[in-house]
């Protein structure tokens, strides 16, 4: 395995980096409230990024996820990406990857996923019925992908007769809401089977690699403020606890990524990966939130400042936690898949 980024990885990640960081400030950020900054979208998009990314794979998107997650910034970036530009490119017929990539890549049309399918929305007569309690970013999309029961996968237009969008407050700021469908005639995207494991194991990976970037983010804030705070006449830095506990954060920062990385190489050399992305999930989960909690905590009080900027870390961190399953979900999940895989072997 080579994580070495390509040139055009790169390049778009210190693009992404310097747009990012010049944009999404703490001032920019308390703004937007709960809200998208709408004008770092435009930008984004501008800049060509999300189009970017059917050609440097999911290892570049893990890479652009990561810069958006030092900064928390609040655009779809993460879900447009991998709930419509990826899952339309690898599993929607050529009709649709016609008609709905150009709108993705431009970021005129803003897609989400209705993940992980929970039984919450059935098929009946050939429409949609049902509910989904939260979706991120849903108040920005214009298509969402839903998961059926069957784990069919749909493409639903937000503003299609029948569907609900009703505003949701979660941990972090992602502008998501609740989804009802009453007798909704989705689109079902492509059509060949395992197309729903497919993209869960993308989100999986995707959202691993934004988890990276939150926890370098809080990480990185904690660093700064013990080497410049004194308690005693010397820096906070220069005390053992803070010192190790500073260094099992940056650890478990390195598992996150280089797990996220691995699932990510795999799939883009097409390889299966679906162990992979449950193992980058669960230390996205578990390591996520030791990270961000030890980020607040090395900040002392201030930490504990819900304006303070590495408050948004830890929110950030505690939703990736639970999303697209805790960590005890997706261990059960992957023991589950590795018992298949032994038995197969043996027979």
């Amino acid at each position: 395995m080579d994580f070495t980024p390509s040139e055009e990885q790169s390049a778009a990640q210190e693009l992404a980096a310097r747009i990012f960081g010049d944009l999404s400030t703490h001032e920019r950020l308390a703004a937007a409230g709960t809200g998208t900054d709408a004008e770092l979208w435009k930008e984004l998009c501008a800049a060509g990024l999300p189009g970017a990314v059917e050609d440097i794979g999911l290892l570049g998107l893990v890479l652009l996820l990561e810069e958006q997650g030092r900064t928390t910034a609040q655009v779809p970036f993460a879900a447009t990406c991998v709930y419509g530009l990826l899952a339309v490119a690898e599993h929607g017929t050529a009709e649709q990857r016609e008609r709905l990539l150009p709108g993705l890549r431009d970021g005129t049309a803003v897609a989400t996923g209705a993940f992980p399918a929970r039984g919450g929305v059935h098929i009946s007569d050939g429409a949609l019925y049902g509910a989904v309690p939260w979706v991120p970013w849903l108040r920005d999309a214009t298509h969402v992908l839903v998961a059926d029961a069957e784990r069919v996968l749909w493409i639903v237009e937000a503003g299609a007769s029948g569907v609900t969008v009703e505003p949701v407050e979660t941990t972090a700021s992602w502008a998501a809401g609740r989804l009802v469908l009453d007798g909704v005639r989705g689109e079902r995207l492509g059509g060949g089977p395992g197309a729903y494991a497919a993209v869960l194991a993308t989100a999986r990976t995707a959202f691993a690699g934004l988890q990276a970037g939150v926890c370098a983010g809080s990480l990185a804030r904690a660093v700064h403020h013990t080497v410049t705070r004194e308690q005693f006449g010397r820096p906070l830095s220069t005390n053992q606890g803070v010192l190790l506990r500073a260094a099992d954060a940056h650890m478990d920062t390195e598992a996150i990524r280089v797990t996220a990385y691995e699932a990510a190489w795999h799939h883009d050399e097409q390889r299966h990966y679906a162990a992979e992305a449950l193992t980058a999930a669960w230390w996205a989960s578990e390591a996520g939130k030791r990270v961000v909690h030890a980020g607040q905590h090395l900040h002392g009080g201030a930490g504990a400042d819900l304006d303070h900027p590495v408050h948004r870390h830890f929110l950030w961190g505690r939703q990736l936690d639970a999303y697209l399953g805790c960590g005890s979900e997706v261990l059960e999940e992957l023991g589950l898949l590795l018992a298949v895989d032994r038995l197969e072997e043996a027979s």
